[in-house]
């Protein structure tokens, strides 16, 4: 599933490419892809159309676009977009793109804009959905997340925490939480209530460069060992934002279609049996909530008895 840095990488493409474009009309393709609006398609399309794209932004893992509200001087509502585990935001800039473009077998909904471009959204699996939101101020006045003008935040997201990333993110506050919970180390820094956007990939990555072991309890963790897990998971999301993402196969890419490559650095993640980077002990995977994690059994000692 895309993590942090892919959905920014999406946000940042769609800043670049549609803020300022309005919607002329909306084709539901699937019904399924708008479940989660209340009103269903019909009213999905027509709670867009006419609605011009005013800011990109994103929490954690969730995607939404700022809608005008002609009517009132602050925006009311946003587009709002989960990626789930293959959805594509992809943009056709003009008429002659849309007009050229094969149609994609797994094209969900497209938005047609204004100068004759279009909006798609792609998604094989169909785990990913589309609905309008409605907006709800940010508990501490700060703005609703990375590219948001606004102390706003779609309501459905206004339970989840800020991002490592997020220069409003209370980082004491966040290292306090942790540490007051009876939990092990990565099944928190998955907790998307406690900090949003870190996932399998990211959370190994991070805490094979802070030497931690993703079993260890954080209510025995020193601070200074959450400062480094933290550390380690924003450190190893900043290099992959750099190379695009982390893309496995074709269905993470860009609003342009192209494919991240931080995949190549991954130091553990997926790495069994392979040599750690660091020491040279073979990667090691583990079962864990249904997934896999990987560590370096010398680097990342595992806690006794479940305790450190």
């Amino acid at each position: 599933m895309p993590e942090l840095p892919e959905v920014e990488t999406v946000r940042d493409g769609l800043e670049r490419h549609v803020i300022g474009r309005a919607i002329a009309d909306v084709e539901v393709r699937r019904d399924y892809s708008v479940r989660r609006h209340e009103g269903g398609p019909l009213d999905f399309a027509g709670r867009l159309r006419g609605r011009r794209l005013d800011a990109a932004a994103r929490r954690g893992k969730f995607l939404w676009l700022l809608l005008d509200a002609p009517d009132t001087e602050l925006p009311d509502a946003a587009l709002m977009a989960h990626l789930g585990m293959s959805g594509q935001l992809l943009v056709r800039s003009t008429a002659a793109d849309a007009a050229a473009a094969e149609p994609h077998p797994h094209l969900r909904v497209r938005l047609w804009l204004d100068d004759g471009g279009a909006l798609d959204f792609v998604d094989q699996r169909t785990f990913g959905h589309l609905s309008v939101a409605e907006l709800a101020p940010t508990p501490d006045g700060a703005p609703g997340g990375t590219g948001s003008p606004l102390p706003l935040v779609p309501e459905p997201v206004a339970h989840i925490g800020r991002d490592l990333l997020d220069p409003a993110l209370d980082r004491e506050a966040l290292v306090a939480r942790i540490r007051q919970r009876k939990t092990g180390l990565k099944r928190a820094l998955l907790d998307q209530t406690l900090a949003s956007g870190v996932g399998n990939i990211y959370a190994d990555e991070g805490l094979w460069r802070a030497r931690l072991h993703y079993a260890r309890p954080t209510d025995t963790l020193r601070r200074a060992e959450v400062e480094r897990a933290l550390d380690g998971a924003t450190e190893v999301m900043r290099e992959a934002l750099a190379q695009g993402g982390t893309s496995f196969d074709a269905l993470y890419v860009d609003v342009n279609g192209a494919s991240g490559y931080f995949d190549r650095s991954l130091a553990v993640y997926g790495q069994e049996g392979r040599p750690c980077p660091r020491c040279g002990t073979l990667v090691r995977r583990d079962t864990f909530m249904n997934r896999s994690s990987y560590t370096c059994p010398v680097c990342q000692p595992r806690p006794r008895n479940g305790r450190w």
